[in-house]
């Protein structure tokens, strides 16, 4: 009888107690687990996949020409009024906590114009290029892939990125360009040209010489046609910021340093204008004739009732149309909206 109430009591107090025990249980599993989600970041295996992923972005750019038409010889010279707005289509893929790729093409236009950006009272610089009075502008398309080095490492999935991140970017670009200007009312002689106020590409035109029969003895003997797909390497900074879990803004600046110094359709010296095909062609390669009051120092050309500015218009050692030492440079200023391929908004899993 005495070993039936023990039993009784027993069963009685782990009915009273194991309610209590559940919940006290119930209570720090809870609280542990509140833990473990306020901390995750994602697992941290050094080149799982959840931490490769891809994006597309779309940018707006400013772009800037750096060459001979610049308003003064300094490497970096350019007229911030001559900017230009472009675009861009990106793709990048990560594949490290601080590495991505990024593929991107851009269609851009730049532009340049010695009477509007040099200074003729500066008779160091400036008077040479006002009375040059050459102008283009070429239209830019480009494809490139850069490497980019973030900073600070994301070691975590794109759910858990870095909230901002500075960047600095390599690589190479393949572009496509051609050189255009404006055609005068008139050519040499003051005939009305049949392209007057067009815009008329340069480099079927040759206004150095390219596709002239040069005297071996002339400045530009052997020059070649210059090529419109061209190299260039673009290289830059910027910082990338974090809009919500799919959604990133970045902004960069970025210098394309090519390997040709014809993006302006300048670089060597003028030749004797007879030799160029046309009258087009002539008055394409000078445009000092242009200028109200000139030419103020006249010397005879070689084209019969032509009188150019002393130094301009016809072929000697002196007579510079351009300075082919210098490589051209354009910049690209860009502010860029990415969003991530292939998220999903889905419950974490924790082990």
């Amino acid at each position: 009888m005495r070993k039936l109430w023990l039993v009784v009591l027993s069963l009685s107090l782990l009915i009273v107690v194991t309610p209590e025990a559940e919940a006290q249980m119930n209570r720090k599993s809870i609280k542990k687990n509140n833990k473990r989600i306020a901390s995750y970041r994602g697992r941290k295996s050094s080149f799982g996949k959840e931490k490769k992923y891809n994006s597309v972005g779309l940018s707006l750019n400013a772009v800037n020409y750096y060459g001979d038409l610049a308003p003064r010889p300094q490497r970096i010279s350019t007229d911030i009024s001559f900017t230009r707005p472009g675009f861009g289509l990106s793709f990048v893929h990560r594949f490290g906590p601080r590495y991505s790729v990024k593929g991107e093409f851009m269609y851009a236009t730049i532009k340049g114009s010695d009477a509007d950006s040099a200074d003729p009272g500066d008779l160091e610089n400036g008077i040479f290029r006002y009375q040059r009075n050459l102008s283009f502008r070429n239209r830019i398309k480009e494809l490139s892939v850069v490497a980019i080095f973030d900073l600070f490492e994301n070691q975590s999935t794109y759910i858990s990125r870095v909230r901002w991140t500075p960047y600095a970017f390599l690589g190479v670009a393949g572009f496509h360009h051609n050189p255009q200007a404006q055609a005068p009312a008139t050519d040499l002689n003051g005939n009305p040209l049949a392209e007057a106020g067009q815009w008329v590409d340069l480099r079927p035109l040759g206004t150095e010489g390219q596709y002239a029969d040069l005297q071996p003895t002339a400045v530009n003997s052997g020059i070649e046609p210059y090529k419109q797909i061209q190299i260039a390497i673009p290289f830059g900074i910027g910082a990338r910021f974090r809009l919500n879990e799919v959604m990133d803004l970045s902004a960069d600046i970025a210098f394309r340093y090519t390997f040709t110094d014809y993006l302006d359709d300048v670089s060597q010296n003028y030749v004797d204008l007879d030799r160029l095909s046309s009258p087009l062609a002539q008055a394409m390669s000078y445009r000092t004739n242009e200028l109200a009051g000139y030419p103020t120092s006249p010397t005879a050309s070689t084209v019969a009732g032509v009188n150019v500015q002393n130094g301009y218009g016809s072929e000697f050692r002196d007579n510079l149309r351009g300075s082919k030492s210098d490589r051209d440079i354009y910049m690209v200023t860009s502010v860029r909206l990415s969003i991530i391929l292939g998220a999903t908004f889905h419950k974490a899993k924790f082990r």
